[in-house]
């Protein structure tokens, strides 16, 4: 069993949270209190790897077996899965070879592939040799695009060689570029554009291998995005996992591209109203069973035109082709609206709808 870590309700829907190579569990400490909240979170340590003694690996197999025993020893039939690097390398792994234990897998700065396999074999031979303190200075500026957090780089300096070395040498073995599509789970890929050890070529890579994949690319981010890129990387996250209330008719009835753009546009001003918007309006308003989804998109539509919110009302237009309304349906209630809402207020409200219905 893996050196880990839990928080969060113990009724929480677990999720596995794995690092990347050379650091420790603290990589997550950023997304953890907004992800502890509602999910059973698991983190874990690679072997070698914070204060973690070092373990037999010779494959990214023998690592995500490590991390399949940790979860039966915890009780975890299932789970969600996020990793980074090395981390999102274990849980396309695991997708691929327990694909009846992952519920979904977010991949962050990972690969497919991680280049060739000599230049892994290579470092792995400098650090049994001379340990990691070799790599500190180049390490740091594939790490971080801003300013680094020290105690990863700690987390480097005292990482056991020979545990950080056999984890080289399992990713000189990894190449599941051929069975991405056998990847089942809802997945989410996470690039940083300035990200030099897996660049978003990897990234774009996995998201057109992994049928449905969503990938989210973000600025100012260099290989530990979950460092440089906290808030952005937790929305991208929030917005992905299926157990957050609210989250999966937010996405159904809004649609994949709208919801994926307001978690990238989140910033640390506009996350709790965000998660506010996702747990109540959707999680508790839109899933009560006293109306069906297209008498909600009715009364939401006349509600919009009567207090001119008209950017939500084009998005509501939309909203109300997938709820099952047809053009001639919603035409109906704005020229309902136009009787108690006013003229003016319906005028501008067709304009909106004929616009997004010529669109789609």
């Amino acid at each position: 069993m893996l050196q880990h870590r839990l928080d969060g309700p113990e009724g929480g829907e677990p999720l596995i949270l794995g690092p990347s190579l050379g650091t420790s569990l603290r990589l997550w400490e950023p997304q953890l209190a907004a992800l502890a909240r509602t999910f059973r979170v698991l983190r874990f340590d690679l072997p070698g790897h914070g204060g973690a003694p070092p373990a037999e690996v010779a494959t990214v197999e023998d690592l995500a077996g490590l991390v399949l025993a940790t979860a039966d020893a915890l009780g975890f039939d299932g789970f969600h899965y996020a990793g980074v690097s090395i981390g999102g390398a274990i849980g396309a792994t695991l997708a691929l070879r327990h694909p009846g234990r992952v519920r979904s897998l977010a991949m962050v700065c990972s690969s497919a592939r991680f280049g060739e396999p000599g230049a892994w074999h290579e470092r792995a031979r400098l650090v049994r040799a001379e340990g990691t303190g070799p790599l500190l200075g180049p390490t740091a500026g594939r790490w971080f695009a801003g300013p680094p957090r020290q105690e990863l780089l700690d987390d480097l300096a005292a990482a056991d060689p020979e545990g950080y070395a056999a984890c080289c040498d399992a990713l000189a073995t990894y190449d599941v570029r051929g069975e991405l599509p056998a990847i089942k789970a809802p997945t989410l890929v996470v690039a940083g554009r300035d990200d030099p050890a897996t660049p978003p070529a990897h990234a774009r890579l996995l998201a057109d291998g992994i049928p449905g994949a969503t990938l989210v690319e973000l600025a100012g981010a260099a290989h530990l995005a979950p460092a440089d890129q906290p808030e952005r990387v937790t929305a991208a996250l929030l917005a992905h996992l299926p157990a957050v209330p609210g989250m999966r008719v937010r996405r159904e009835v809004l649609g994949d591209a709208h919801v994926d753009r307001a978690a990238a546009r989140t910033t640390p001003f506009t996350r709790d109203f965000q998660d506010f918007i996702t747990r109540y309006a959707w999680g508790e308003i839109w899933t009560r069973p006293g109306l069906d989804r297209r008498t909600r998109s009715c009364v939401t539509l006349t509600a919009l035109v009567a207090r001119g919110h008209l950017e939500e009302l084009a998005m509501h237009v939309r909203a109300a082709l997938r709820n099952g309304l047809t053009p001639d349906e919603i035409g109906e209630v704005l020229l309902q609206s136009a009787v108690y809402c006013g003229v003016p207020a319906a005028n501008a409200a067709f304009a909106v709808a004929q616009r997004v219905l010529s669109e789609e």
